[in-house]
């Protein structure tokens, strides 16, 4: 089947043509971040009126680059939620729009579990069943998933999602943003032994990163000004050492309880060069398999999207017109 996947749940603008689940043969993303970039942070209703202008040429280009047209095309696969609902109503409209005009059958992809399936998309994929992180700039949780729509959510964050913490510690220390890009670079150059930063929730799968935070802040409040040049590498070091060390620790202890050997990092942190350092190194001294999508594939991007609607509609899975967007929808819950 070849499926068109459509993605705007936050501030990219995604647009793929994927065949058959596996095989992808465009996959296009207009990214705002500069657009976003000097307020430290995505506003909302600058993000809808991006995808406005961006959503039809995205899908024209996918197209081009599948060297497909619409005629092709035989089934459309759109994030409905969780998101920006913004955001989410472009790509929803645009896609119920094309399934209208072309008579084409439509499904509603939760993003968390586009994320997910972007593994699928790995040379060698994992195999059901498997533990899966999803950590980005709105989410952190683990999830044991049996199949397509079957997991059970193992723990999560009861405050900032690990994204979220990178992209406020980089506002506070103006040092750019997106913030977890930012501070993976500069981490690179410090010792993440030399400024510790707390492990919050050690005995819980769950997850807590305003401490981490908040540590952060009390650091600058207390010596009265901002870190110099000499100084950032090491306190970035030390405080994303901070944020992987409980990503990797609790996801693996996850699996490890659940008695599963397989696990799938994604999501927009997962593009993170020490999480995937860890996860690869410490995955294999418990031995266990550990299955991280490319960068492209982590952020956000349609690609994923349209290999969930490959299998939901394959099931005979549709959605009507009348489908709406929705800001929050666990994965548990997807009805």
């Amino acid at each position: 089947m070849l499926i068109l996947g459509i993605e705007s749940s936050c501030d990219e603008t995604a647009a793929a043509v994927v065949q058959d689940g596996k095989r992808v043969l465009s996959n296009v993303i207009a990214s705002q971040v500069k657009v976003h970039g000097k307020y430290g942070g995505v506003v909302p209703e600058i993000a809808s009126r991006k995808h406005t202008e961006a959503i039809i040429p995205v899908i024209l280009q996918s197209l081009e680059d599948a060297a497909v047209d619409l005629g092709d095309i035989e089934g459309i696969a759109v994030t409905r939620g969780p998101g920006l609902i913004g955001s989410l109503l472009v790509g929803l409209s645009t896609a119920k729009a094309i399934a209208f005009a072309r008579g084409l059958p439509m499904v509603g992809v939760n993003h968390l579990e586009g994320h997910i399936a972007a593994a699928l998309l790995l040379a060698a994929p994992p195999s059901f069943p498997f533990v899966a992180l999803v950590v980005s700039g709105g989410h952190t949780n683990i999830y044991l998933f049996r199949d397509f729509q079957d997991c059970t959510c193992l723990g999560q964050t009861r405050d900032d999602a690990a994204g979220e913490a990178f992209d406020k510690a980089a506002k506070l220390l103006e040092i750019g943003y997106p913030g977890g890009v930012v501070i993976d670079s500069m981490a690179k150059l410090g010792d993440p032994r030399v400024v510790a930063f707390p492990r919050a929730m050690r005995d819980s799968l769950d997850f807590s990163f305003s401490g981490v935070k908040t540590s952060l802040l009390n650091m600058v409040k207390k010596q009265g000004r901002l870190f110099t040049e000499a100084e950032l590498p090491n306190v970035v070091a030390g405080f994303q050492e901070a944020i992987v060390d409980v990503l990797v620790q609790k996801t693996l202890k996850a699996a490890e309880n659940s008695a599963i050997k397989r696990v799938v990092v994604c999501g927009g942190v997962a593009a993170n060069s020490r999480l995937r350092e860890r996860f690869y190194q410490d995955g294999k001294e418990k031995g266990m398999e550990v299955f991280i999508p490319p960068p492209v594939l982590c952020t956000d991007n349609a690609a994923m999207i349209a290999v969930v609607g490959e299998q939901l509609l394959t099931r005979g899975k549709r959605d009507s017109l009348a489908l709406n967007a929705v800001s929050r929808w666990p994965l548990e819950l997807q009805s």
